[in-house]
């Protein structure tokens, strides 16, 4: 069953909402921006409205087939890596747009939420609104850059990391981790490859 659930958890996550609702209201996300066809570039090309929607989505994604299969399934262990992780590559690599997807932070906030009750995604917003804060204090209140925020969420989620570990969360969970950070690492890799070039 954990194979099955696994496919599902990676079909969910691959729904490209953000994007085919930027479609419906006549913007293609692939040329907004950054092209990122997630939930932040649909806010820039069509308004908040459709912005809420699709952040609203893509943390359902990961979410509600996180929960359904720890709900009423009984996958525990290293057993629910692969599912818990899914979604998350399944938006990132949605064979949807050919293997292009988005940058996974909105599915990512789903499946933790759906993984520790909120506890960790919690976690995870208040360690990046420091980092904007620290950011912003660092620049003088200037607005951040595309690279600079790659870099904060790539930190923060580091830090959850570390948050984790102190709250003695199982081995599981760390994989789990572990797995989330690289993807997100390598969807923000220009981001932080131009940052740190520019350092």
């Amino acid at each position: 069953m954990t194979i099955v659930w696994t496919v599902c958890a990676f079909l969910s996550g691959s729904f490209m909402y953000s994007y085919w609702l930027g479609l419906i209201a006549q913007k293609n996300l692939k040329t907004v921006g950054d092209g990122n066809p997630g939930a932040l570039n649909l806010w820039k090309a069509a308004g908040y409205k459709l912005g809420v929607v699709g952040i609203i989505l893509d943390f359902l994604k990961g979410y509600l087939i996180l929960l359904f299969v720890l709900g009423n399934e009984k996958i525990q262990g290293y057993s629910m890596i692969s599912i818990a992780l899914a979604p998350i590559i399944g938006h990132a690599f949605s064979p949807f747009l050919k293997g292009k997807g988005g940058k996974a932070i909105a599915v990512t906030f789903g499946v933790w939420s759906a993984l520790s009750s909120f506890e960790v995604s919690l976690a995870f917003a208040v360690l990046l609104a420091i980092l904007l804060c620290a950011i912003k204090v660092i620049n003088r209140g200037k607005s951040t850059s595309t690279e600079a925020d790659g870099l904060q969420v790539v930190i923060g989620f580091l830090l959850v990391g570390i948050y984790l570990y102190m709250r003695d969360y199982s081995s599981a969970i760390l994989w789990v981790w572990l797995g989330n950070f690289l993807l997100l690492a390598y969807t923000h890799r220009y981001e932080l490859a131009v940052y740190l070039k520019g350092r």
